[in-house]
Parts: C-alpha cells; sequence; structure tokens
C-alpha cells in the first residue's frame, strides 16, 4: 500500500498524505488537486474505492454498421472513451446481416432512455433512404450527430472527412510516381461519401491526366462491396482495362487488390500499385505495407462526442457539417510505374 501511495503520488505531484486523504474520501483538498490524484489512478491501472466513482451522466447510443471492418471498432473505441471521460456510459448497438435494423437499434436505444445517439455510417449516408426516420427522432427529443455522410434533408450536426481532398492525395501521389492509367474501386453509388471521392478522384485525374470526365467515371471507376472480396471483384475489372494503380474505398477493399494481384502473378508494388483508405489498426503489418488515405478517426470521434454533449447540453453546435482532412501514409504498395520512372 505504501508503495502504491508513493505512484500515485509521483504521478500526481502531491504529497503521500494528500493522496490518502483523497482516497479516504476526506476534507480539505482542493476540487483540482483531488482530480489530479484520481487521473493518476486511471493512468496507473488503480482501481477507483467505489465511494470515489463517478456515477453515470447517463446512457449514449453509439449505432455502427458493422464490426468486421476494422475502422468501425477504432472509432468505437475513441468515441466510447471520450464518452466515459465525460462521465457518460457508452451503449455499442451493431447492425449485423439478418440482424437488427437502424430502426429497431434506434428504437430500443430510445426505450432504454439514452441521453443522446451517434450514427456512424447509418442510413443518413444513403441517398435513397428516407429521411424522415430522423425529424422523428428529433421529435422525440432525442439529440443526435451523424458520422461519415450527409443529407441537406436533415437537421443535426454532420462529422465526416474530406473524401473529395482524400481522392485528390492519393491520385497526385500516384502521378507523381508515372501512373497514367489509375483507377478506383469503391461501393455502391447511392452512397454519399462514394460519391463525393468519385468527385474528387475524376477532378483530380481530369486536371493531371487531361482525361475527359466521361472517359474517366465509365472505364476507371468501379463500383463493388466495401469488403476484401469486392475488392478484388473490383480490381479484377480495373486490371483488365489496362490499370496500372488502384485507389480503394476501404483497406480492406485494398487487401482485396492485392490479393486478385497476386492471383495474376503481378509484384505489388511493381508491376501494380495499390492505395487504401481508412489506415485501419494493423495495416501498417500487411505484406507489402499498405500505403493509406488516414482518416481522422481520432478528431472525428470527439468531435461527435463534443457535439453531441453540446447538443444534450442546451446549447447545440450549428446544424451544419463538420470536415476534417485527411492524411496520405505513404509505404510499401506504391511505387513507379512499370517501366517509367516516377517524376519529382
Amino acid at each position: 500500500m505504501t508503495a502504491r501511495l508513493a505512484d500515485i503520488a509521483a504521478q500526481a505531484g502531491v504529497s503521500e498524505a494528500t493522496v490518502s486523504r483523497v482516497l479516504n474520501g476526506k476534507p480539505g483538498v482542493a476540487g483540482a488537486t483531488r482530480q489530479s490524484v484520481l487521473a493518476a489512478l486511471d493512468v496507473l491501472g488503480y482501481e477507483r474505492p467505489v465511494r470515489l466513482r463517478q456515477r453515470s451522466a447517463g446512457l449514449i447510443g453509439l449505432i455502427t454498421p458493422e464490426l468486421e471492418n476494422p475502422i468501425f471498432p477504432a472509432l468505437a473505441q475513441v468515441i466510447g472513451q471520450a464518452l466515459t471521460r465525460q462521465g457518460y456510459t457508452p451503449v455499442l448497438a451493431t447492425q449485423t446481416p439478418g440482424g437488427s435494423t437502424e430502426d429497431e437499434l434506434t428504437e430500443m436505444l430510445v426505450d432504454r432512455g439514452v441521453s443522446g445517439i451517434i450514427f456512424v455510417s447509418g442510413l443518413h449516408a444513403d441517398t435513397s433512404a428516407d429521411m424522415q426516420r430522423y425529424e422523428q427522432l428529433r421529435g422525440q427529443g432525442v439529440p443526435f450527430v451523424l458520422v461519415d455522410g450527409f443529407s441537406p434533408k436533415v437537421q443535426a450536426p454532420f462529422i465526416s472527412p474530406d473524401d473529395r481532398a482524400a481522392m485528390r492525395l492519393a491520385v497526385t501521389h500516384l502521378v507523381s510516381l508515372g501512373h497514367t492509367r489509375i483507377g478506383l474501386a469503391l461501393g455502391p453509388k447511392r452512397f454519399v461519401p462514394v460519391q463525393r471521392k468519385i468527385e474528387g478522384f475524376v477532378r483530380t485525374v481530369r486536371d493531371l491526366l487531361a482525361l475527359a470526365p466521361e472517359e474517366i467515371e465509365s472505364e476507371l471507376v468501379q463500383h463493388s462491396l466495401y469488403t476484401l472480396e469486392g475488392g478484388q471483384a473490383a480490381a479484377s475489372a480495373l486490371m483488365d482495362r489496362g490499370c496500372t494503380a488502384v485507389v480503394c474505398a476501404s483497406d480492406m477493399m485494398a487487401l482485396g487488390a492485392i490479393r486478385t494481384a497476386r492471383e495474376r502473378g503481378f509484384e505489388v508494388p511493381d508491376d501494380i500499385s495499390v492505395v487504401g483508405f481508412d489506415d485501419s489498426p494493423l495495416i501498417a503489418f500487411t505484406d507489402p505495407p499498405l500505403t493509406t488515405v488516414r482518416k481522422p478517426v481520432p478528431a472525428m470521434g470527439q468531435a461527435a462526442v463534443r457535439t453531441l454533449l453540446e447538443e444534450i447540453g442546451g446549447t447545440p453546435a450549428p446544424h451544419s457539417e463538420f470536415v476534417f482532412m485527411p492524411e496520405l501514409v505513404v509505404r510499401g504498395s506504391t511505387a513507379s510505374a512499370p517501366g517509367g520512372r516516377g517524376r519529382p
């Protein structure tokens, strides 16, 4: 116990006597000092005494489409940690094939009296979906924030990465390496992030390679599913059209593209370059390590929580879209175009 007190005191920058007073609930300790000691407990992995544990300020629902794609657990972790730090208890609700729908999960969370809901890549990103469901939720008095997607029909804060800028970063990188035949593999066209990625891709390819937009969309853009198998199918079609580089709208698709290349006897990146999107956990350790556009997950997750808590607190942020800039992470899956040297 003495060693533990010494560790906590050193971490918090206070005396062991002060730590003892805080742990025993004694008066005479400044609020800021008390918080420093409690934070030191958390950092060092010690369990707080029962009487010092913060009571939950309420439940917050987090609805994600699935957890197989590692970017969703990563975002859920950021959001969950940020909520816990603010005294809230996160409740993760995940859609699964053949399982509960977004509407059913929403109803379940509302029935349990959640203080608010964060939707990640939900129906708000689907241009064919009825947005009235969100207005009904607002009518029930439940604050919510929408991540990854946008609809002008919904009065709520939106949190998004800059999908157009992401494609500009990826294409500019590949053109600098001498690639002139670059393909884009991505999901169904009805989703807002997909449409924005196409816009950014077409504009950048047009500007840098002087191709007609119609030719780019018909020849170089391939829709599929956001899965490993979807990446395989899309990459296969783009390779058949002579692409020496493929930009994928998710890291999972990119891994599928690499698998297809190897099945054809191609080397990545010597024969074909592949770029992902997300920078999912562990993606730096693939073979080869994947060049990807990093989604600003920590900033987006924290912004979603901050915005929702402002809604709950009665001082809502503007009901508009907050857009976060992605970052290109160059690793080993991209190289100079076959038969040519990259431009500086």
